[in-house]
């Protein structure tokens, strides 16, 4: 009798662990099989607009900037014009001390005098040989050295008016003049300083022709520059400004490529229009330029052309090579419980949405953008790995 009532015991005992299992593992099934709408996330499928750009970062130049020179040496005497100051075209920026140029000049007028003289003589002598010819007093040969000596006479007059008109131009130069209406941006020079134009022009000025006309210098990459055309509209910010947005137009596209470091990238021109003059020469503009623009499309997010389900069948794994031979990508429709996968063809981007030109997707069509539960998955794997450190 107490031999039945332990083995009653012990079977009522395994009983209830049986069913206690049994219950666990019942309930680990349904946490491991949960429904589609809580383990993908979705976004829909929807119309509006796209618009296509091309980032770059470029610098902010006034149109015309004209570097004012002095073509001779000399100590800065005067300075007139000073930083930001606006100057008229021909208006007097500086004077160089012209106390050597001004003794060459003497030295070339007294030189053209003693050539003067000696022409008045050789012009005299010339006179003289042709009368004395004229009655075989002398011979040939003394007269055309008397006309030889006249030519030599004359040739020495002219060689001393050039000197004479270089050094009075060189005299000129030593006023330094604007060449054009602008404002002065830059001042290299100071009195008493010593500019020497012996072999290349020193630059004493820089002049802004008209600030309220800007350029941006962009560096834009070789795989964006076949996407930009002249004329495209153009926006950007400078920090002065973090939340204002200018406008500007692309105005050229320059051929010349720069490589740095096996990076080709080419100049694009971006025409600004700054009328309050706040924009200033040196900037650095972040330039968003507007390559395309679709209005009122079917669009898709990009996470929706990104996801690819952890364990595709046979039907999913062909239907991407086929979007991939035809030019298009697969995304996958939640229809209920299962994933569908979609093949399209798409258009342009903006980085978050593409434009869709043909495909089986209507307006509200659930995409698949992430797989909750393969994140899931991962974290308790990464807490796991963590724990057993």
């Amino acid at each position: 009798m107490a031999r039945f009532h332990l083995n009653w015991r012990k079977l009522l005992t395994w009983t209830l662990l049986l069913a206690l299992a049994a219950g666990g593992y019942y309930y680990w099934r349904q946490q491991q099989i949960e429904p589609a709408a809580a383990r993908y996330r979705t976004a829909p499928v929807e119309r509006g607009d796209i618009t296509q750009t091309v980032s770059a970062n470029g610098t902010l130049n006034p149109v015309v900037l004209v570097s004012v020179g002095t073509q001779v040496s000399g100590t800065v005497r005067r300075i007139y014009a000073d930083f930001n100051e606006r100057v008229r075209q021909g208006e007097v920026l500086a004077e160089l001390d012209p106390s050597l140029i001004e003794a060459q000049l003497a030295q070339s007028r007294a030189a053209l005098a003693n050539a003067e003289a000696s022409l008045r003589l050789a012009e005299a002598n010339e006179q003289r040989a042709r009368a004395l010819y004229a009655k075989d007093y002398i011979a040939r040969a003394e007269l055309d050295q008397a006309r030889q000596a006249l030519e030599t006479a004359r040739g020495q007059v002219a060689s001393a008016r050039a000197q004479m008109a270089r050094d009075r131009t060189n005299l000129g130069y030593t006023v330094i003049r604007s060449p054009v209406s602008g404002v002065v941006v830059s001042r290299d020079v100071d009195v008493g300083q010593t500019v020497a134009a012996s072999f290349q022009t020193p630059t004493l000025f820089k002049i802004a022709q008209d600030l309220r006309r800007m350029q941006i210098d962009t560096s834009v990459a070789e795989a964006d520059i076949g996407s930009v055309r002249v004329g495209q509209p153009a926006r950007f910010t400078v920090d002065a400004f973090p939340n204002r947005q200018f406008q500007g137009v692309v105005r050229q596209i320059r051929l010349n490529p720069t490589i740095q470091q096996n990076v080709v990238t080419y100049n694009v021109v971006i025409g600004v229009d700054n009328p309050e003059e706040i924009l200033l020469p040196g900037m650095t503009a972040f330039v968003t330029i507007v390559v395309e623009q679709h209005r009122n499309v079917l669009r898709v997010p990009n996470a929706a052309l990104r996801f690819r389900p952890a364990a595709a069948d046979d039907e999913g794994e062909r239907r991407p090579a086929e979007a991939r031979r035809t030019g298009g990508t697969t995304v996958y429709r939640l229809e209920g419980e299962r994933l569908t996968p979609v093949s399209i063809r798409t258009g342009i981007t903006d980085n978050r949405h593409t434009e869709v030109l043909a495909g089986a997707l209507r307006p509200g069509d659930r995409l698949v953008v992430a797989d909750l539960s393969a994140k899931k998955q991962e974290r308790n794997q990464g807490s796991r790995f963590r724990v057993g450190f």
